[in-house]
């Protein structure tokens, strides 16, 4: 495994938000290897193994850079950016299995990420995506910045983030299973679950054409929940371009500071769609095997007779 890494010295395991980004370099190695641990770069910081936890006060966030981990650390970012609310962080290498000790296990008991600790309310522990967005904002959003106070507007984003949390991310996580991680290529798995993604894909769609942002026209968390996995779409083998009015979407969230900053941690990843169009570009291997990659789910699609529609 080839990774490129920075040549800053050795800095310690927990990160403020407040004094350092981490650093923006990309991997050498092809998007379509079986080994998880390639997806993400890993900064210097974290030669140093987490074992506990580090912080005394405010929000500890613990975290890797997938879509969702993206959640909670594009929420901080935006947080800190409106309110000056502050917070540390540790990477967790999920490819190291760290999110199954029994030190982080006492914290978000089903072993994923993310997780945060408030140390402002009794180191008081939050699991899941979903509930960290509804617990930061209920606690830390008191001009409902990025919620809201109406009742049904309140229950609408609740309505989107359990479609990601149900829907969107287990469907679009097997299509990146069946596509690139299994053992062995199944054509009923890749066809099956590819063609789901674009199903819910079309959902947002149709949402987005009439309107700039999922609920009550404004940057949200139901936004929030929804855009990372949208942000690797094109490595799940769906086309961004083919959802107009979704490209739209993901290119107006990208472009916040906030988000640039929340998707950098622990390290920028490089399966976005971004610069998974850029090594489209640059590298002509890893083209051709993407090229091949994609003719398997073509081939699969037919072979089961698939036909897009949505809903």
């Amino acid at each position: 495994m080839s990774l490129s890494r920075p040549t800053t010295s050795r800095l310690p395991r927990l990160v403020t938000r407040s004094f350092i980004r981490a650093p923006k370099h990309q991997f050498r190695t092809p998007f379509h290897t079986t080994t998880r641990q390639t997806l993400h770069v890993l900064p210097e910081m974290a030669d140093e193994r987490p074992t506990g936890l580090k912080a005394n006060k405010g929000i500890e966030l613990l975290t890797w850079g997938t879509p969702n981990g993206w959640k909670a650390s594009i929420l901080l970012e935006e947080l800190k950016e409106a309110y000056g609310k502050d917070y540390a962080w540790q990477g967790i290498n999920i490819s190291q299995n760290i999110q199954k000790e029994e030190w982080f296990t006492k914290l978000g008991p089903n072993g994923r990420i993310p997780v945060i600790v408030d140390h402002d309310k009794g180191d008081f522990a939050v699991q899941e995506g979903l509930a960290i967005l509804t617990y930061l904002t209920r606690h830390y959003d008191p001009d409902h910045k990025f919620s809201f106070t109406d009742d049904l507007d309140v229950s609408r984003a609740e309505q989107w983030m359990a479609w990601q949390h149900g829907g969107l991310g287990p469907m679009q996580g097997q299509a990146n299973h069946f596509n690139r991680f299994a053992k062995e290529r199944i054509a009923y798995g890749m066809q099956r679950y590819t063609g789901e993604t674009e199903r819910l894909v079309g959902i947002l769609e149709k949402q987005l054409k009439s309107n700039d942002y999922l609920v009550g026209n404004k940057f949200s968390i139901a936004d929030i929940a929804n855009f990372g996995w949208i942000h690797m779409l094109r490595f799940s083998g769906v086309e961004l371009d083919d959802f107009p009015s979704l490209k739209a979407w993901w290119e107006r969230i990208l472009a916040r500071p906030g988000v640039q900053r929340g998707l950098n941690i622990p390290s920028k990843s490089g399966f976005g769609n971004d610069t998974y169009l850029q090594k489209l570009k640059d590298d002509k291997e890893f083209a051709e095997k993407e090229r091949e990659l994609r003719e398997k789910v073509k081939a699969a699609k037919e072979q089961y007779g698939y036909k897009y529609s949505s809903p």
